[in-house]
């Protein structure tokens, strides 16, 4: 595979490039948390909150991501102290708003999953005036796995809930967004941002993810159906698999080289439709492979019925094939020469 790389020989670029896309993220986060609080405050995207509160959650987590990721890949620009104090409290900030909706699509993810594999439609999102709806065409396994996950998942999600609230109120809460407050009106940039330019920062973290996509098993997810892989993935070892966190590597990396090109470019940077298809398979991969952990944690439940642990272990297995697929769409993606048009 060739190696695209940003040209380090461009140039210094001043830090006020830097600057203004920090404070235009912490505007955004200011903005994301008012309009919060004025709808309400809940972070539940169905039946506890308005449509308006899940976009000022998902506004918040998008702008903290983008803050905390442009303070590690141009940290020699800013001031030591104060990004690596801010960064690890965004990092924890977005983790926590995260998890409510990561169970709820988990949750949808599975029990369509489910319909699909007993030969049924899959069931709609129900909302809190719908009624639900019967299941009674699903075989017996597969309704009472479908009904332990809901359990399991709307259980984890409450308490995800409930983190995020008791987050949001915290006095650690209100410490970051006073640093963000100040960050959007001043950024404690070091000496360094006179002189440096960013394009070299932006190149390292483009080599740090193509010597992380280069040690990844691309020949392997060059077949549909890896074989060899799902042996590995189908492990009754209740522990993480392993083999998924470089691929998860990647994908972290995958966003810090996005956002990096947005510091660079802003709205005039280009769609690179490679890098966007190969970061849509890396977020299918994580959602299967925690999808597929979730089936086998469901599985390991005490005192199930055969049939339903039966049909769990199916619903594992077709999650970690999905997994398989879609390191297989990544490949495609990342591989494929950009064919220019004139």
């Amino acid at each position: 595979m060739a190696k695209q790389h940003l040209d380090p020989a461009a140039g210094p670029v001043a830090g006020d490039t830097l600057e203004a896309y920090l404070q235009t993220q912490a505007t955004e986060f200011l903005r994301a948390l008012r309009q919060h609080r004025e709808t309400g405050g809940s972070t539940a995207s169905s039946g506890n909150g308005t449509e308006e509160t899940v976009d000022a959650a998902r506004a918040l987590r998008r702008s903290a991501r983008r803050i905390s990721g442009t303070l590690h890949t141009f940290r020699p620009l800013l001031d030591t102290d104060w990004s690596e104090g801010i960064r690890p409290e965004l990092a924890w900030l977005s983790g926590t708003l995260a998890r409510e909706h990561a169970y709820a699509a988990r949750l949808e993810r599975l029990l369509g999953a489910l319909n699909r594999l007993s030969g049924c439609s899959p069931i709609p999102a129900q909302t809190a005036s719908e009624p639900r709806q019967e299941k009674s065409t699903l075989t017996v396994g597969a309704a009472k796995a479908g009904a332990l996950l809901e359990r399991q998942l709307t259980l984890a999600r409450t308490r995800a809930h409930s983190a995020a609230l008791q987050a949001l109120g915290s006095s650690r809460f209100h410490a970051v967004a006073d640093s963000v407050a100040v960050l959007a009106s001043e950024v404690p940039l070091s000496p360094a941002a006179t002189s440096a330019g960013l394009k070299p920062l932006a190149a390292a973290a483009e080599d740090r993810l193509t010597d992380a996509i280069t040690a990844l098993p691309l020949v392997s997810a060059g077949h549909p159906y890896n074989a060899e892989a799902l042996v590995h993935g189908l492990s009754a070892d209740p522990a993480p698999q392993p083999q998924d966190a470089p691929w998860h590597q990647v994908r972290l990396l995958l966003r810090l080289h996005r956002y990096a090109l947005e510091v660079l470019y802003g709205t005039e940077s280009p769609v690179d439709v490679r890098v966007l298809n190969a970061g849509q398979a890396l977020d299918r991969h994580r959602d299967a492979a925690e999808a597929a952990t979730a089936a086998a944690s469901a599985a390991r439940t005490p005192r199930i019925a055969p049939a339903t642990a039966y049909a769990l272990g199916v619903l594992h297995a077709d999650q970690r094939h999905e997994v398989e697929a879609a390191r297989f769409a990544f490949r495609q993606a990342w591989l494929r020469e950009t064919v220019s048009t004139s």
